[in-house]
């Protein structure tokens, strides 16, 4: 199978690596922006060769759409008003403006909407690692919208690369992806600000910096060019989330204010609860 990938980020070079590794693209067709990561991803043989857009649907039997969302709203439309056959994936953080973005469009069936549930903190071509989908979840939202064909060969694809497949409609998918994914982001980027603010010491946190801050602090190394486009979509359900992550903190605040060690000890155990669903 010619795959196209557009946007040969950490998710769509890490993509191509895999499809070339598992033998599922013949061919790997990159549509690249940016001329530095198009470089890259020649030179480290992600793709086999770099064209326009137009041109790499035109070759390919498969388009993925591995840009950031808010370019996803316009390119979408576009990319299937120039398809016949070939199958359209997209691979966004969120889904109900995007499937909105599409919903009247006559071949909005070759599209299949997924969210694979997998990342790092980095970006860009030199980002992009082997196996990296392998074990993890993929959402499929709306596939009922979708030709049965382009669905299965879509789910065919992530099975091979190893992924669990998940589906829910778009308005779920966005609910909780804010709760599980968006906020930890924000959370982070959050976390980043204070130490910054308050430790004026760099040899200080890089000496002291344990493997908890490390992990926690992590996600603060993420985009903006990639984020901001998320939180934006899917804006009323980031606040929803966030207001009580503000409402938790201000309760360990308050305990503290009030040396209420005891209560503090029980809200710990009730956070604790979250060890019967992530091992």
């Amino acid at each position: 199978m010619k795959i196209a990938i557009v946007g040969i980020g950490l998710i769509g070079g890490s993509l191509a690596l895999e499809l070339r590794r598992t033998g599922i693209a013949t061919r790997l067709i990159g549509v690249e922006a940016n001329s530095r990561h198009a470089s890259q991803a020649l030179e480290r043989k992600l793709v086999d060769e770099i064209c326009e857009l137009p041109d790499a649907i035109r070759k390919a039997d498969m388009v993925v759409m591995a840009v950031p969302v808010n370019a996803l709203l316009h390119l979408l439309p576009a990319v299937l008003d120039q398809t016949d056959r070939q199958i359209v994936v997209e691979v966004g953080s969120t889904k109900e403006k995007i499937l909105q973005a599409v919903a009247n469009h006559p071949r909005r069936g070759r599209l299949v909407a997924s969210h694979p549930m997998a990342g790092t903190e980095y970006s860009g071509p030199e980002a992009a690692v082997e196996k990296l989908f392998c074990g993890k979840n993929v959402v499929l939202c709306n596939i009922d919208e979708s030709d049965p064909d382009a669905v299965e060969q879509v789910k065919k694809m992530y099975e091979t690369l190893g992924c669990r497949l998940i589906y829910m409609d778009a308005a779920s998918h966005d609910l909780h992806a804010a709760y599980v994914s968006h906020i930890s982001h924000i959370t982070s980027f959050a976390l980043a600000l204070t130490v910054l603010e308050k430790e004026k010491e760099e040899k200080a946190i890089f000496d002291l910096a344990s493997g908890g801050f490390a992990s926690t602090v992590r996600l603060a190394k993420s985009s903006p060019d990639t984020w901001i486009p998320i939180f934006q979509q899917n804006r009323h359900n980031v606040l929803d989330v966030l207001y009580e992550h503000i409402h938790q903190l201000k309760r360990i605040k308050q305990m503290l204010v009030d040396e209420d060690y005891e209560g503090f000890y029980k809200l710990i155990q009730e956070a604790n609860a979250i060890r019967k669903i992530i091992h």
